[in-house]
């Protein structure tokens, strides 16, 4: 219906601060992806893709993407920090880079010691976590709480933390995805991050997904069939107890040491991970906690559900089309609802559950064939709800269980905007949108955001009278360097002024570029003076490179040094701004300097040049080298073209 399928599209997408003070974070980055590639290549779970999206300030990206299992390691492994003297940076602004880049149903693992500088982006994140259904865990260092341990454990003062509101920001949206906000010092983040080997598996599914804030006591119930295999409950939390109950009435206490119900259990941070013993039927499980905490019980399983809003398709041949805005909070609404992973697989029930107190409205079902079934709701909730299925195997003695982890809410606002899907380089488009509302007359709150920072214009403010709407265009600019077949994603987030309640609507565009230039940059040597020994500290070397783009080509956009430690300079060549100059001066030690070349019509590749180093006291230059590649240059052209 939508062109996504669990399994076959899942990503390993990390997101992560470069700051300097992420050293030791960064190390973890690097360990946990080698684990993940070493494991999991060649294996049904092995990531179909692999992303990488670095933040600081004030930058953020290049997005890096590519199936080359091999390639992401190397990438990762030369991830560097620096900067960081600002406490706050851009993290939602990588989130947002990766919702509309990872595939549909993806998990995603941000990892950042620094509040968000870019908060203003929350309710588009949440817009974008809505659309996707992706799965966001936040793996937090240096937060107040860690600090706090820190110092009553040492002298050092610590200057750079997260505060309580801060981290609030990520709970609310790890809460939204049905993810985890774990807090950690550095030195448990390790063991922390080993969790995400187990999340990378294309059968993982959500048995359960619950939280409370503020905490209560609260008992919650969750079947494992057949199917399911590897059962694990995730908790953050602090200061909490729990009681489980299998299915034959056994009940083991969290404060247990010995038990027959708990394979392992593991406690870092306000984050607790416990891997239970198989055993088919419904289990329980009662939480005691005054304090706010999550709740994810998981599995692997080849069964699970798809779903999305739909409407009657307006279009010649019927059917139904997925919402790209929320559903209308108090009228009707229709989920349609796939089941994957079994022919012989049915539903039997389809719940909405409110997400803070648990309270359910179980819903009619109507098969549609060919493992798709209808849902009708005679009125959405005006509260936040998840959505929950029950059905059974054929064969199977027990029912399955599956949820969403995302949380979903319906509006009493309504957009709605008109778009041919088609952005053409150079040339400005306008996409009208309206928004109407059932609320008193007021003031409503417009933003609008695209995947890769395109210029645009549009209304901050939009008077909207009760059951009427008001009209506004998003005007936007896709310059001559993108090239044709690239994706646009488009957010425009309305808002009432007591920010109560949002909505959204996400629009997708592809680019034509009418420029025919497809010829790589070009990289010539135009001098290499050096005077290496055997003793490289005691020498250094010279080069000059000359970077063009053809007699026919749209000229050079960006050169950047992605390895080297030398000192790297460019300057537009006199009389001609489509060429572009490279000096460069490093110690011998340092032989090898390579330049990424980029194009204004998002050409890539990458320029290497070699000094080896003589045995005589006059070094002469005995090798150079000049290469573009092509394919790595491609993984890199999103995020250079922004």
């Amino acid at each position: 219906m939508v062109g996504i399928s669990r399994g076959s599209s899942k990503a390993l997408c990390f997101v992560t601060d470069t700051s300097k003070s992420m050293s030791d974070d960064i190390e973890v980055v690097k360990t946990v992806t080698s684990t993940i590639i070493n494991i999991e290549v060649g294996t049904e779970n092995e990531p179909s893709v692999y992303i990488l999206i670095p933040f600081n300030d004030p930058g953020f990206g290049p997005i890096i993407r590519t199936t080359d299992a091999t390639l992401f390691k190397d990438i990762v492994n030369h991830l560097t920090t620096t900067g960081g003297g600002d406490v706050e940076e851009m993290s939602l602004s990588g989130l947002q880079l990766a919702l509309t880049s990872a595939p549909f149903n993806s998990e995603i693992f941000l990892f950042t010691d620094a509040p968000a500088k870019d908060k203003d982006l929350k309710n588009t994140v949440i817009a974008l976590i809505e659309r996707t259904q992706t799965v966001v865990n936040f793996m937090i260092t240096d937060s107040v709480v860690t600090n706090r341990r820190r110092r009553r454990n040492s002298n050092l003062l610590q200057t750079r933390a997260i505060s309580e509101s801060d981290a609030q920001l990520y709970r609310d949206l790890a809460q939204a995805s049905g993810g985890q906000a774990i807090v950690v010092t550095k030195a448990e983040l390790p063991v922390a991050a080993a969790t995400i080997v187990q999340s990378v598996s294309s059968s993982l599914v959500t048995l359960l997904q619950a939280s409370r804030d503020p905490g209560q006591t609260d008992s919650f119930t969750f079947i494992v069939d057949e199917t399911v295999t590897n059962p694990t409950v995730y908790i953050t939390g602090r200061s909490l107890t729990f009681t489980l109950t299998s299915p034959t009435g056994v009940t083991q206490q969290s404060t247990d040491s010995t038990g027959s119900l708990i394979t392992s259990s593991e406690t870092v941070g306000n984050f607790i991970t416990v891997r239970l013993l198989k055993q088919v039927g419904q289990w329980a499980i009662r939480m005691v906690s005054n304090n706010p905490y999550t709740l994810r019980v998981v599995g692997e399983s080849s069964v699970d559900f798809l779903f999305d809003f739909v409407e009657p398709s307006q279009g010649p041949f019927g059917g139904f089309d997925a919402l790209d805005t929320r559903p209308k909070a108090g009228a009707s609404g229709t989920l349609l609802v796939t089941l994957s992973g079994s022919d012989s697989a049915a539903v039997t029930e389809v719940a909405l559950v409110e997400s803070t107190k648990g309270s359910e409205e179980t819903l009619g079902v109507v098969s549609q064939g060919s493992g798709n079934f209808l849902v009708q709701v005679d009125v959405m909730p005006t509260v936040e709800f998840v959505v929950r299925v029950k059905g059974r195997v054929q064969g199977s003695a027990t029912d399955f269980q599956r949820q969403s982890p995302t949380n979903f809410r319906a509006s009493n606002l309504t957009l709605t905007a008109n778009s041919d899907s088609i952005l053409t380089a150079g040339t400005m488009t306008s996409v009208p949108f309206t928004v109407a509302s059932t609320r008193a007359d007021e003031n409503i709150t417009i933003r609008a955001t695209n995947s890769r920072n395109l210029d645009s214009t549009f209304p901050t403010v939009l008077l909207v009278e009760s059951g009427n709407s008001t009209n506004g265009t998003v005007t936007l600019l896709a310059p001559l360097s993108i090239p044709s077949g690239s994706d646009v994603i488009l957010t425009i987030v309305a808002e009432t002024p007591d920010g109560s309640d949002t909505n959204y609507i996400v629009l997708r565009f592809s680019v034509v570029n009418l420029l025919n230039d497809f010829t790589q940059p070009a990289c010539q040597l135009l001098s290499m003076q050096s005077g290496c020994v055997e003793n490289c500290s005691l020498s250094a070397w010279v080069a000059s490179v000359r970077v063009t783009d053809g007699d026919s080509g749209a000229g050079v956009e960006r050169v950047s040094l992605i390895q080297g430690t030398g000192v790297f300079n460019t300057s537009l060549e006199a009389g001609n701004e489509n060429v572009t100059l490279v000096s460069y001066v490093a110690s011998c030690c340092a032989p090898v300097m390579q330049l990424l070349v980029v194009d204004r019509v998002g050409n890539v590749g990458t320029c290497q040049f070699t000094a080896r180093v003589s045995g005589s006291a006059a070094a002469s230059l005995s090798f150079f080298l000049c290469l573009i590649i092509m394919g790595f240059g491609q993984l890199l052209l999103s995020g250079f073209m922004k």
